[in-house]
């Protein structure tokens, strides 16, 4: 069960696998639902229309949603960041603390699609995609679905201090979700040992290709998004990426015109990487 977002005839519109759902609906509308609501209410808004042959899917998120993030959930991850700073000890502290790392990456306007550009800081030269799971949360702080995403970030400024974190993962093209979001039943089945990848490409050649899985990861989903929303509230749903498990070499950095395939079970998200 996929929903997804297109601009169609100058409208934005969401569906549900490949139906249309009714002029005016929007994501806020549906997480406003208690996930046991959740099906019912998407299927109250079908319409007749399906989606029209050719017309490309956008971000699925509204303008005004938060993209959040995770950080340091995955072994992979704390050992690649405590290679590159100056400061090691923090990101080992993190991966083992009570409380994890979190921080907002984006808000929905902000947001590319499935095919949409992505950046590399014009400051910085060593820069990576980040492919990651991203749940997606009700206002009830249930997890109703995921989506893939693209964390991408600048090693160079987070490894030269930790405090510079805001500029190295937020700017201008640094967060793609897409192609769409699977509904969960609840049940986080769906998310158990869920295969992710990257492969990225320069030109006709793949430059680096990775795997891992969620059965890596440190923490749950419940409990990353249970410390999301312990003193903040989100009337209108959030996303939640969940950490990286897959990380370049140390001399690999994203060039303009690289393409960035990210794989989160049974959905793919492409991206190609601008120079503006």
């Amino acid at each position: 069960m996929l929903l997804s977002k297109y601009c169609y005839q100058g409208k934005e519109r969401w569906s549900y696998d490949e139906q249309l759902l009714t002029v005016g609906t929007t994501l806020a509308d549906l997480l406003r639902e208690p996930l046991r609501d959740l099906v019912s209410t998407i299927e109250s808004r079908l319409t007749s229309e399906k989606i029209p042959s050719g017309l490309s899917s956008v971000a699925p998120i509204d303008v005004a949603q938060e993209v959040w993030a995770s950080g340091v959930t995955y072994l992979r991850s704390r050992d690649a960041r405590m290679a590159e700073s100056d400061i090691a000890d923090v990101y080992d502290l993190v991966y083992d603390a009570d409380r994890p790392e979190l921080f907002l990456k984006a808000l929905g306007w902000r947001v590319s699609g499935h095919e949409g550009p992505i950046r590399v800081r014009s400051d910085s030269d060593w820069d990576v995609p980040e492919p990651e799971l991203v749940l997606v949360i009700n206002s009830q702080l249930e997890i109703v679905g995921f989506t893939a995403g693209n964390d991408v970030s600048s090693r160079q400024i987070e490894g030269a201090n930790p405090l510079y974190l805001p500029q190295a993962k937020v700017y201008n093209g640094s967060c793609a979700i897409g192609p769409g979001i699977v509904i969960s039943d609840g049940s986080q089945k769906d998310f158990a040992g869920l295969p992710i990848s990257l492969n990225i490409s320069r030109g006709e050649t793949l430059v680096f290709n990775g795997e891992t899985d969620t059965s890596q990861m440190k923490r749950s989903f419940t409990e990353l998004a249970s410390h999301l929303g312990r003193e903040l509230d989100f009337p209108d749903g959030v996303f939640l990426m969940t950490g990286t498990g897959i990380i370049p070499p140390d001399d690999f950095s994203l060039e303009s015109g690289d393409s960035v395939e990210i794989k989160v079970g049974q959905l793919t998200l492409t991206n190609k990487v601008s120079s503006l």
